[in-house]
């Protein structure tokens, strides 16, 4: 049964010493919000409340944020209201989508201001039900099963143990002024149509439906817990030790069931099925982008890279766009630009004749068809044909970085090999120095 309690109890389950912490409501102005809210004004929480106005309701709505903004005055408690206006354009469809992204973007915002602990929301069993089916339609996996999560990233949801109707009669009982959106009664979201439709045949089979309901959800989510920690297990097991990457035993983990190769995978982004199957038949070369991550596939090995973090991802660096003509020796360490592959424990220092150089000198990643003159060779010689010699796996490949001066003409491929057109001779009046320090750089 809901009682101030109980309410009090299932916070202290979800944090430590809620006393102490403060917390920003999310109140729309009905029947779950309000008692909400009264709980914890009763119980003397450090809270403050928000509320947004969507205009989709023309005088509903304005009494919604009245009635809320009343409470809030009544009782001393900070107010915060968004009222949607033309700017926020709504869209013509997916109107629910684009108002849990503003509302959520507008509570972020309250609680970074006035330093607020936690975001706190009035989801409660009948919802977690409703969700559940959704996610059984999505084939959503465990995860999706489990349900809402009570708390989760400092958004906490204390009346999820609690039905609608025990709500409703808390609210009877302590007199609660609230307001019904009446469009929740029609059935033209999938949610409504689920909620109106299907919950209340679901509940008429069974007097305990949703005390068991409840039941299978702690199951549920006990076993999901036991399937991440063995999920744990194994990706440790086919994990390869390398500083930076993420990077996998393709084999190994292609050893595994269907389920374990998902739920590892989805975790860096890949979760369709079909891309799935294609990673682990694709040969070396082979990429795969999700929004965060590339899979690179080297051997028998895949190897994840985060994107758009690093300068590695840079597709040009811009070291120097001039060279100062009072000046002999000009010198340019690489040191702290550029991070090199930690396989490759190498030094140089290159010397290039600097009025022969065309400036702006920029460091860039390979491209087809590149050719250089190294040192020590006879002729020219393809970078492709380079690296394929030094026998670079696709990750330092990857990471490899080519100077080139004005012209787009190599100078070099870092840290291997100085390209001899342009060096620096004994007759050289005016000398650019360029090194990188192993030993230096900063990981």
């Amino acid at each position: 049964m809901l009682e101030k309690s109980s309410l009090k109890k299932q916070l202290e389950n979800l944090i430590e010493f809620p006393e102490n912490q403060t917390y920003l409501l999310a109140v729309s102005g009905g029947v779950d919000s309000m008692v909400l809210a009264f709980i914890f004004k009763a119980l003397g929480l450090n809270f403050q409340i928000a509320h947004v106005n969507y205009k989709l309701r023309g005088e509903d709505s304005d009494a919604d944020q009245k009635m809320v903004e009343d409470f809030c005055f009544q009782n001393d408690i900070k107010f915060h209201l968004y009222e949607v206006s033309e700017n926020d354009n709504k869209p013509e469809n997916s109107i629910q989508i684009w108002a849990r992204e503003l509302r959520y973007n507008f509570f972020k915002h309250i609680k970074e201001k006035d330093n607020l602990q936690f975001l706190v929301t009035a989801h409660h069993l009948n919802d977690q039900l409703e969700t559940f089916v959704i996610n059984l339609s999505k084939a959503s996996g465990i995860k999706g099963l489990s349900g809402i999560p009570a708390n989760d990233n400092k958004i906490l949801r204390p009346l999820l143990n609690f039905s609608k109707e025990e709500i409703y009669d808390f609210a009877e009982e302590h007199q609660i002024e609230f307001r019904e959106d009446l469009s929740n009664k029609k059935s033209d979201y999938l949610r409504n149509k689920i909620r109106n439709e299907l919950v209340p045949k679901l509940l008429e089979t069974n007097d305990h439906f949703l005390e068991n309901f409840k039941k299978s959800l702690s199951y549920l989510n006990q076993t999901k817990d036991f399937v991440q920690q063995k999920i744990e297990e194994i990706e440790s097991g086919i994990s390869i030790s390398h500083h930076e990457n993420k990077i996998f035993d393709k084999e190994k983990l292609h050893l595994e069931s269907d389920f374990v190769k998902f739920e590892i995978l989805k975790k860096y982004g890949f979760e369709k099925e079909e891309e799935i199957k294609k990673i682990f038949k694709s040969e070396t070369g082979s990429s795969f982008f999700s929004k965060e991550f590339k899979i690179l596939i080297n051997r028998n090995e895949l190897i994840f890279i985060q994107l758009n973090l690093k300068k590695e991802n840079q597709e040009e660096i811009i070291l120097t766009n001039v060279f100062d003509l009072n000046q002999n020796i000009l010198e340019i360490n690489l040191t702290e630009t550029i991070l090199n592959p930690e396989e490759i424990n190498q030094t140089f220092e290159w010397e290039f004749d600097a009025e022969k150089l065309t400036f702006p000198l920029r460091l860039r990643k390979k491209e087809e068809g590149d050719v250089f003159y190294p040192i020590g060779f006879s002729g020219k010689k393809k970078v492709s044909k380079f690296f394929k010699d030094e026998k670079l796996s696709i990750l330092v490949k990857q990471r490899i970085w080519i100077l080139i001066d004005g012209k787009n003409t190599i100078l070099g491929i870092i840290p291997f090999r100085q390209d001899r057109r342009l060096m620096a001779l004994k007759n050289t009046k005016k000398t650019l120095k360029i090194r990188w320090t192993k030993e230096q750089q900063i990981l």
